[in-house]
């Protein structure tokens, strides 16, 4: 008994086969019993990949929309500079009593007006902020658009 494979189109990305929009061959009864049913895919015609690249270029087209209005959002941000205060444990050293957290960096940020920005945005540096001092936060408003802000810890009076 031949085993045939069957053309479908994916709608969606799947990690073992490919990207939203690839052409990919699959065993009929991967096709029929898995991807089918949960919309994954559809069987490869004319009409179908025509429609998916139409869908295709509407997202990028949405997508390149997005990102110019982050890059326009992002100027919003330029010089801003964020500041915190916290209780220090060592005055001479400067080590603060725990350490500087997202939910202290999104106070400064309502504070300068920023209510906006979600939490999940905010990108604190690899080791915790435990010492007074400037640090560099990034905010993330989308994928592939960053935006560096000034963060100056300081001793609370």
């Amino acid at each position: 008994m031949a085993k045939r494979n069957v053309n479908v189109v994916l709608r969606q990305d799947v990690s073992s086969l490919g990207l939203s929009g690839d052409v990919v061959k699959v065993r009929p009864g991967f096709a029929r019993n898995f991807l089918l049913p949960r919309g994954m895919a559809v069987i490869a015609s004319r009409a179908n990949v025509k429609q998916i690249e139409h869908e295709k270029q509407l997202a990028l087209q949405r997508l390149e929309q997005m990102r110019a209005k982050a890059q326009e959002d992002a100027k919003r941000f330029d010089g801003l500079e964020l500041h915190v205060a916290k209780q220090v444990a060592d005055p001479a050293e400067g080590k603060l009593f725990g350490s500087v957290s997202i939910g202290d960096v999104m106070e400064a940020l309502k504070v300068k007006g920023f209510e906006d920005v979600d939490k999940k945005q905010v990108i604190l540096p690899e080791d915790t902020i435990k010492t007074t001092g400037s640090y560099e936060i990034l905010i993330r408003l989308m994928a592939g658009v960053d935006v560096p802000v000034k963060l100056e810890v300081k001793t609370a009076a």
